[in-house]
């Protein structure tokens, strides 16, 4: 059991974005390292880490090549991607004494063991972190659903939505509208209806049905996953 919170198994949800640092695009190993620190913190306190990565930070320099492209196609590139920034997780966790396995959705035995939900448990079970890359293995679906579906089928007792520099959920773009509200609760279904950010409309309605909480919270800041996970009020929270 996690010694200093209430939850013993988390999904955590990271984007693409949130392992470029300031680099326009492509991954920054400082940032890489320092996400770790804080996973391998967590992991350290006896909670069970799953990880499902995004690659937008890789997508972003494929993206002139993917204009036009047919969207399949697209797609498993961009799943392809997700495999790039999970091994790279990989390292910089095992570098920081945590132990780590990397399953993929996509078949590419040489770098990564293929996605079973049985081994991944087991994984878990032994102290390991679990990378999930890949995203579903299948085009159309984004990787926060991944993230939904790997939870739900691993028990995680929470997703954890890292955002890069977006302290949670506000009610419109606080980029664009400097009238959003910063909303720290809300409801999966109210997120639904209302069409807000916090992940896309098939990930939230996995989550509803399977009375998973959301906690939505800025990764930028040092030990926001210590934090979420002892069960401090960071960020936005949602459930049912």
């Amino acid at each position: 059991m996690a010694e200093n919170g209430p939850y013993r198994r988390i999904l955590l949800k990271l984007s693409g974005e949130s392992l470029m640092g300031d680099l326009e695009y492509g991954t920054d190993p400082k940032r890489v390292q320092s996400i770790a620190r804080q996973i391998a913190a967590v992991h350290a306190d006896g909670v069970e880490v799953g990880i499902v990565v995004g690659a937008g930070n890789i997508y972003r320099g494929l993206a002139g090549a993917a204009e036009g492209m047919d969207r399949a196609t697209a797609d498993y590139m961009g799943m392809l991607a997700t495999v790039l920034n999970a091994l790279a997780l990989q390292d910089a966790l095992e570098t920081a004494g945590a132990p780590t396995r990397v399953q993929s959705a996509i078949t590419i035995s040489e770098v990564a063991e293929p996605y079973i939900r049985r081994r991944a448990m087991r994984h878990l079970e032994k102290g390991r972190i679990v990378v999930f890359a890949g995203g579903t293995g299948n085009p159309f679906f984004t990787t926060d659903t991944a993230a939904a579906l790997r939870a739900a089928e691993i028990r995680a007792e929470v997703v954890l939505m890292a955002k890069n520099g977006v302290e949670g959920v506000y009610s419109a773009d606080p980029a664009v509208d400097p009238d959003a509200e910063f909303i720290p609760n809300i409801t999966h279904m109210e997120a639904i209806e209302r069409r807000l950010q916090v992940m896309d409309t098939t990930a939230l309605s996995l989550c509803l049905e399977n009375g998973l909480p959301i906690q939505v919270f800025n990764m930028s800041e040092d030990g926001a996953i210590g934090r979420v996970v002892s069960g401090e009020q960071v960020g936005t929270l949602v459930s049912t």
